[in-house]
């Protein structure tokens, strides 16, 4: 089985539709894709009704964390898998980090418009289609204007990167753990060593959050190099976390394709297993 476990589509910061995305799936040689867009379970419904035989969807999604530590914090991503998007108190945290996207971006808007950018909001708004907005969005206005080549290139430190960035408020990590949990979810921390996005997830860290109850950690990745891969692996066998990989998708918001990298069958298996706030959907 293929299995790529970590997808965007446009009800975050991708450029595929949720339906656009299922068929992405097959056309890549998939079995198994997750949706996991940011924040949100806003196309759960759209992808699931567009899921075709042979594919199996993992509904999910992509939590924006914070680990506070003593002199600093750290910003990390979960991804959460088959929860219950119901769950009350998980639901309440995810519109409260959406509400803190947008109004960020509203401020980032201003600081360009206080340079001679002009961008603004209702286009962004508008191009997003009912979307979060968030700062793939704004690099896809400033593409637009001619002012970077790529979306990439709009999150140099220049622009996006560092001289138009701003905070946003993010979920506790500890806090985000345990309500994926209640919510009958399973919990994978993304990425931990992609440095190019900022900070490394500290080991320290990654063991407490497994003590808290994290189920994985994603150490196929393409922001991680061999040696972080094996990093990752080395520390998931001393904690007893599963290890998934996953390509990270965002269609051609960035380079990377579906299945670039994929999660064990087994490890699948014990996911869906260990799950009880939703259940995979199968294509008929």
């Amino acid at each position: 089985m293929r299995i790529d476990l970590h997808a965007h589509s446009t009800a975050s910061d991708g450029t595929d539709t949720p339906g656009a995305l299922m068929a992405a799936a097959v056309a890549a040689g998939l079995d198994v894709v997750a949706l996991t867009d940011h924040d949100t379970t806003a196309g759960w419904e759209a992808a699931e009704d567009a899921v075709p035989p042979g594919l199996t969807l993992v509904p999910g999604a992509e939590l924006s964390g914070r680990w506070h530590g003593a002199e600093s914090s750290v910003g990390l991503h979960l991804l959460a898998y088959l929860f219950d998007p119901a769950h009350a108190p998980l639901a309440k945290e995810l519109a409260r980090v959406r509400r803190s996207r947008d109004l960020r971006s509203e401020k980032i808007v201003a600081l360009l418009n206080a340079d001679g950018i002009d961008v603004t909001v209702p286009e962004i708004r508008a191009r997003a289609g009912g979307a979060t907005v968030g700062r793939p969005h704004i690099a896809q206005a400033l593409v637009r204007r001619g002012l970077v080549g790529s979306v990439d290139e709009a999150f140099a430190p220049e622009w996006l990167g560092r001289r138009y960035r701003l905070p946003k408020t993010d979920i506790d990590v500890f806090t985000a753990v345990r309500l994926v949990g209640e919510a009958g979810g399973v919990s994978v921390l993304a990425h931990p060593r992609a440095g190019r996005r900022g900070h490394i997830v500290p080991d320290a860290l990654i063991a407490r959050l497994a003590k808290a109850g994290m189920w994985g950690v994603e150490a196929d990745h393409g922001d991680h190099t061999p040696g972080d891969r094996e990093h990752v692996r080395a520390l998931a066998r001393d904690l007893g976390l599963r290890v998934t990989g996953s390509s990270d998708y965002h269609g051609t918001n960035k380079t990377v394709r579906l299945g670039a990298f994929t999660t064990g069958r087994d490890v699948y298996e014990d996911l869906v297993a260990s799950a009880t706030g939703a259940a995979p959907v199968r294509g008929a």
